[in-house]
């Protein structure tokens, strides 16, 4: 029988590339907030209409599997506001922070008892939640969110310990998404392939540590 993968957030750039890759090997369930032909076209369980801000909708997902049934959940979804010093709008910080930092914690705590005892939860997270990597500021709320997700992270890495779980805190690297309007060091299909080595490395003894896509372990 094949291992169960989630990955929340499918519908375009590393998302989709992780659920294409994670079809080879596992029987993948990809949700995405809005319809997606890209991720219809891979012919794996999709599931649109899934918001990490709507709990309604992450419960009814989860609902799809029975419990202790997954092994591999995923969280991708992110949003981007460039704000800057002096022009700060609080509706975009909060809207990253809904996102970036509270979704991720939505989406756990959503899945939490259809994980399996040893199962793995990776979020994608950013080096630019990291305090001693900030050497330029700005990007207020993206910065702040992401540093919030992975205090999150760290938190779950010790609560799911008891049940072996293991919590990956991924920075995909710099990727040519919308996101970043293109700009960027990977294409998504270079960053999910990198991803998914450190996915199938992670264990309960690297639980809440901080990664790079490469490899290397990153500073808070």
């Amino acid at each position: 029988m094949r291992s169960t993968c989630v990955v929340v957030g499918a519908g375009r750039g590393i998302g989709l590339e992780l659920a294409k890759l994670f079809r080879q090997t596992h029987a993948v369930t990809a949700t995405s907030r809005r319809p997606s032909s890209a991720l219809d076209a891979l012919e794996v369980d999709n599931v649109s209409g899934v918001d990490v801000c709507d709990r309604a909708s992450l419960s009814a997902v989860a609902g799809r599997f029975d419990a202790s049934t997954i092994d591999l959940l995923v969280v991708v979804p992110g949003v981007l506001h460039r704000d800057t010093f002096g022009s700060i709008d609080d509706s975009q910080v909060q809207a990253q922070l809904d996102v970036n930092a509270l979704g991720p914690l939505r989406v756990v705590e959503a899945f939490s008892d259809r994980l399996r005892d040893g199962a793995k939860v990776v979020v994608l997270t950013s080096r630019m939640g990291s305090m001693a990597d900030n050497t330029s500021g700005g990007y207020y709320g993206y910065r702040m969110s992401k540093a919030a997700l992975n205090a999150a992270a760290v938190s779950l890495a010790h609560d799911l310990r008891h049940r072996n779980i293991a919590v990956g805190i991924l920075h995909p690297g710099f990727v040519q998404t919308d996101m970043t309007g293109g700009a960027g060091d990977l294409s998504p299909a270079e960053s999910a392939a990198l991803l998914v080595t450190r996915i199938s490395e992670l264990s309960v003894a690297q639980s809440g540590k901080f990664f790079h896509a490469n490899g290397e372990n990153l500073p808070w």
